[in-house]
């Protein structure tokens, strides 16, 4: 079967967040056998889909598993997937993934940009845990959890230079969340074309720091639109790949636009 591997959340090869897609035949393989194929593409998750029946609630079934463990909801993952099934020909049109997280809509724009519809994660303000300050390197201003879908501690600092310079202590960063920890702060200049900036940090799925992570802005969108007082806000993911995810609020869910650029295409053998 083909194998591609697509930069997400990029208009550009090499930056963003690469993601292994596959489009199955039928059905998924066994477990054994999708975590093995999302360890030898050794990217921060592969995406892994098959079509289902007309006539459901949704037109492809869709599972994400980064190189050690299953995740219950990826954004780049989602939208590479969308990209093959839109440049390939494979599905035409807004296409409805079936997901652990329920039912996942990408919209295609005529402009190649690709818009996800997420749930938008609830935000809870929990006491600042004892040692994250010194786990992260840097003091945090607040802290919120982000809700089993996403499972990440958010972590606002105090500006835009402190996130950008932190090296935390990813084995200490495990004992505060299920997934990570998200860190963010308010744009410094917001004719930089970013309102706020973040980084996540994900040790617990097996990636120290994500490149550019699409379920993180479910959280940062209802943060940062409830401090700025806007829907519609674009934040800077800080990490050595750097990308950018639009984001619009709409409740209880949470739009998210980006692009993406298929880099390698070959052929699995295994």
């Amino acid at each position: 079967m083909r194998i591609r591997i697509v930069d997400v959340f990029t208009d550009r090869p090499f930056a963003g967040n690469p993601a292994g897609v596959l489009l199955l035949d039928d059905v998924f393989p066994d477990d054994d056998w999708l975590q093995n194929v999302a360890m030898e593409v050794n990217h921060a998750e592969t995406a892994f889909a098959h079509r289902l029946p007309e006539g459901g609630e949704a037109d492809w079934a869709l599972r994400w598993f980064t190189p050690v463990a299953e995740v219950a909801m990826c954004g780049h993952a989602t939208l590479a997937t969308a990209h093959v099934l839109h440049t390939t020909g494979a599905h035409e049109g807004p296409v409805r993934f079936a997901t652990r997280s329920g039912v996942l809509i990408a919209t295609p724009a005529a402009d190649g940009s690709i818009t996800l519809d997420f749930p938008t994660a609830p935000l809870t303000p929990v006491e600042i845990p004892d040692g994250v300050a010194e786990a992260l390197g840097a003091e945090p201003v607040a802290v919120f959890d982000t809700g089993p879908n996403v499972g990440d501690l958010l972590v606002e600092l105090a500006d835009e230079k402190t996130v950008l310079g932190l090296s935390p202590d990813h084995r200490a960063l495990r004992a505060y969340s299920s997934r990570g920890v998200i860190a963010t702060a308010r744009a410094d200049d917001p004719d930089r074309g970013y309102d706020f900036v973040s980084r996540g940090f994900f040790p617990n799925v097996g990636i120290d720091e994500d490149p550019v992570t699409g379920s993180a802005h479910t959280a940062l969108a209802p943060h940062w639109s409830a401090r700025l007082g806007r829907d519609d806000l674009t934040g800077l993911q800080a990490s050595r790949r750097t990308g950018m995810v639009r984001t619009r609020l709409r409740g209880e869910r949470t739009l998210l636009t980006g692009r993406a650029v298929t880099v390698i295409e070959g052929e699995l053998r295994a």
